[in-house]
């Protein structure tokens, strides 16, 4: 009986959590692919902020990309490839494929940026984003990030979704 009633209030949690403003719904996705070079919209309050501001560069212009790099991600919680390099100031477009049967998703930035968003994310599961240096896709899903890297440096991209990082499903990009 106990744990019928425990089940069931795990359950109702997260109607709590909408019903006292919380966000609401998960990461956007657009019909079967994710949509070229997603903007940051998080709602929060009637609030919104058009552009991502990263360590790691900043949302790329589709007329300068330099190169497409091809990026699988599966549920051995990898991504192939797991290393990249670049120059400063290449604008590069990344052609994400979700190889998996669950949800992943890519997210570029310094390791300290993910990890703090990645808090964030578990302390409002029920946030509905989209931003211009992540994609998020549902099994067998197609989507691209369009990025410029604008400066030398180590940074990372990562699978945000709860415990996939942790599981090691992220990869470093070297920027010279």
């Amino acid at each position: 009986m106990k744990k019928t009633i425990s089940i069931l209030i795990l359950g109702a949690l997260p109607a709590f959590a909408m019903a006292n403003g919380a966000h609401s719904g998960t990461h956007e996705m657009s019909g079967g692919h994710a949509t070229k070079n997603q903007h940051h919209s998080h709602e929060m309050g009637g609030m919104s902020h058009d552009r991502h501001e990263s360590e790691a560069g900043q949302p790329g212009n589709p007329g300068n990309v330099s190169r497409t790099i091809h990026v699988t991600m599966d549920d051995n919680m990898r991504f192939t490839p797991d290393q990249l390099k670049f120059k400063a100031g290449e604008t590069v477009r990344f052609a994400v494929h979700n190889n998996g049967k669950i949800r992943h998703e890519m997210v570029i930035g310094s390791l300290a940026e993910l990890k703090k968003h990645m808090t964030m994310m578990r302390s409002k599961p029920a946030m509905q984003h989209t931003e211009s240096n992540m994609v998020a896709l549902a099994p067998e899903q197609n989507g691209e990030i369009i990025w410029q890297f604008d400066k030398p440096g180590i940074f990372s991209f990562a699978c945000l979704v709860p415990n996939h990082l942790e599981a090691g499903m992220q990869g470093r990009i070297e920027v010279r």
